[in-house]
């Protein structure tokens, strides 16, 4: 086996001791034909200073025998979703999973040593269900983030629907939730996602969900993983996946449909938002141009009535 990668962003605090009554955990990565990722990316967990009590790797595929083989070296279980998208490859590894706490990387993240021990420190509420960290790319600075304060969200907060939605709470690369609040659902939309119709956003819908049904989230800067530098989006593509998941919301959410439009109606009229975020700005996408507005909304459109079938 390769040395463990054992990255830290030098913390000024280490997390709270671990005790006896620390919540159990399971690790969930989701994979497709990427072994080098993954590879690193368990070396990664491998080296947590606070080991989670399962690793979980979901591939994505109709079975690898390279996956397989890596997963089984870091001595993770290894399930096969043959069914293409990165939602059901999430569900699956969350049907999969026995412990309390559900946590889940990307297979191209790194996580800090610390990390686990920091995303597990908020379900010490037992009104918490989804705890989620901030990710450091390249470009990132350390130390020079919007985002450097420990903030909690609920529904009670007026904005809290388009926190949730639209980027104002993390990203899917570093997530956890109670498994409990989770128990018999599929919190991600199997429409959304990598290799889903709509290619964005299912972290976000899922985020939606449990804040309707009156638990809390909180977002842990301290909680830190690493991630690699990403590729532009295409905008006509963003533009399409990001009005499609507002369709979405729309058809899903109706007791938050003038939450939507406000917020939306907001970013057209340049307002600048009141809470930091991480995802693309659907206000930048709104406003990007009559022809590209135009031809997204169309394909939206169409895509959106394709995809109106009930979920299996």
């Amino acid at each position: 086996m390769r040395p463990l990668v054992r990255q830290s962003i030098g913390l000024d605090s280490p997390p709270p001791a671990y005790g006896e009554s620390l919540l159990t955990a399971t690790v969930v990565v989701c994979t497709r034909h990427r072994a080098t990722f993954l590879r690193k990316c368990l070396e990664g967990i491998a080296g947590l200073e606070h080991a989670p009590d399962e690793v979980i790797v979901v591939d994505n595929s109709s079975g690898d025998r390279e996956t397989e083989n890596i997963a089984r070296e870091f001595g993770a279980v290894y399930a096969v979703e043959p069914k293409q998208g990165l939602s059901r490859a999430r569900n699956r590894g969350l049907a999969e999973s026995h412990f309390e706490i559900v946590a889940y990387l990307d297979d191209d993240a790194t996580p800090d040593i610390h990390w686990l021990g920091f995303m597990l420190e908020p379900f010490k509420d037992p009104q918490v269900t989804t705890v989620t960290g901030r990710i450091v790319t390249p470009q990132s600075r350390i130390g020079n983030s919007a985002r450097q304060t420990t903030r909690s969200l609920c529904s009670k907060d007026p904005e809290w629907f388009g926190i949730a939605t639209f980027g104002g709470l993390g990203l899917g690369s570093n997530m956890a939730f109670r498994r409990e609040a989770c128990a018999g659902r599929k919190i991600f939309d199997e429409r959304l996602g990598r290799g889903a119709p709509f290619e964005i956003a299912e972290e976000n819908y899922a985020f939606a969900f449990l804040l309707s049904q009156g638990h809390t989230a909180v977002y842990l800067p301290d909680a830190v993983v690493f991630h690699p530098a990403q590729k532009p989006p295409d905008i006509q593509q963003e533009a399409r996946n990001s009005i499609v998941f507002s369709m979405l919301l729309f058809a899903e959410f109706p007791g938050h449909r003038l939450d939507l439009l406000r917020f939306l109606y907001r970013r057209l009229r340049h307002k600048p938002l009141t809470w930091p975020r991480d995802s693309p700005d659907p206000g930048e996408i709104i406003t990007s141009g009559w022809r590209v507005l135009l031809a997204a909304s169309f394909s939206a459109a169409l895509l959106f009535f394709r995809t109106r079938k009930p979920r299996d």
